[in-house]
């Protein structure tokens, strides 16, 4: 079958591989769509970083380079275990996480921290840059018969936006007011779990045109951090008090500065963002406010449930201004990663099937 694999920085090819055969617990999932993660870019531009080496195979699955990519990814059950519950023709969106289920963490619930955490399309065994995937059929999650399965691929992202939520301990969100410091995908996908949990005040912080545009379709205002003081219009906007939690969707120190400074007394400054450089702590802020730090690393078992339900319940009003682009696996490196390399702020999220007809 045909399969894009990361070989080396700058170098993905779609390429023939054997078609997965599912073990014991495992189900056979046909892909119809797969998302274009920041991480996977990543990879591209500057890896291999997570995608694990020759010389230092990834412990869970013993594989390395070249490794198929794609960790966002729905499709339907070609064949499942007995007693599962899936059966051939279902619709399914695939928690993509490889954890041992026996270590300390995941005993505890938190699957996502396992001390030998991977995921399918960059730790090995399969990903969803495919055509078919064999995973544990646990890890499968029914959706009905109905739904667009390009836009259940954005359940991904979206449950790592939810669980940063839910890391907040916030009750009562239709009475907090909230700043998101980029709006690519997880800061879209953040606004969209938030509204979906009841904020109605959001706002943004995106200096480009085209994700500001999209950002304004699903938060109250978007402000442009070159041209404006987003501190001081936060301030305005909620009595001059600041806004009560930042979700840091971007990872750099201007925003990080700027966040901070929009804080309100006691607020909360929540990291999702996958930093490239050091983070330096804008003291005089963290300690005049007594400034509450977290930080979010994808999702657990919990987190991914809840997203599969409230994404088939609809709450996820205009899920579908993420969407970009959708693509052909045959050109995922020319109109995909290259298109996001030279052409990124134009694009929240890039789609990819392997079936023609679907493009």
């Amino acid at each position: 079958m045909k399969a894009a694999q990361f070989f080396a920085r700058g170098d993905i090819r779609v390429v023939d591989v054997p078609k997965p055969e599912p073990g014991e617990h495992e189900a056979l999932v046909a892909i119809e769509w797969g998302g274009i993660c920041g991480s996977d870019l990543h990879e591209y531009e500057y890896g291999p970083i997570a995608i694990p080496l020759p010389e230092h195979p990834h412990p869970a699955t013993g594989n390395h380079i070249p490794v198929t990519m794609g960790h966002e990814f729905a499709g339907r059950i070609v064949s499942a275990p007995p007693g599962s519950g899936l059966k051939p023709g279902q619709a399914v969106m695939v928690d993509p996480r490889i954890y041992c289920s026996k270590c300390s963490r995941c005993n505890a619930g938190s699957t996502h921290g396992c001390t030998t955490l991977g995921f399918k399309g960059l730790s090995g065994t399969g990903g969803g840059f495919s055509e078919a995937v064999a995973i544990d059929a646990k890890l499968c999650y029914p959706l009905p018969d109905d739904v667009d399965l390009s836009l259940a691929a954005l359940i991904e992202p979206l449950a790592v936006a939810w669980h940063a939520i839910s890391l907040c301990d916030a009750r009562k969100w239709s009475e907090k007011s909230v700043l998101i410091l980029g709006g690519g995908p997880i800061g879209i996908a953040c606004a969209l779990g938030l509204r979906a949990r009841g904020c109605n005040q959001i706002f943004v912080s995106e200096p480009t045109a085209t994700r500001a545009a999209q950002n304004k379709q699903v938060s109250d205002a978007v402000f442009n951090p070159i041209h404006e003081n987003v501190a001081e219009k936060c301030r305005e906007v909620t009595g001059g008090e600041g806004v009560e939690v930042v979700f840091d969707c971007a990872g750099v120190q201007k925003g990080f500065d700027a966040g901070m400074d929009a804080l309100r007394y006691r607020g909360l400054y929540m990291n999702v963002a996958a930093w490239g450089t050091p983070m330096v702590v804008p003291f005089v802020s963290y300690i005049l406010k007594e400034i509450t730090m977290k930080c979010a690393l994808a999702y657990d078992d919990n987190d991914f449930r809840e997203t599969v339900d409230a994404f088939v319940a609809g709450k996820f009003k205009g899920v579908e201004t993420m969407v970009t682009s959708r693509i052909h696996l045959d050109d995922v490196a020319t109109k995909g990663f290259d298109e996001l390399v030279h052409h990124k702020d134009n694009h929240i999220k890039i789609l990819v099937t392997p079936d023609k007809s679907k493009v």
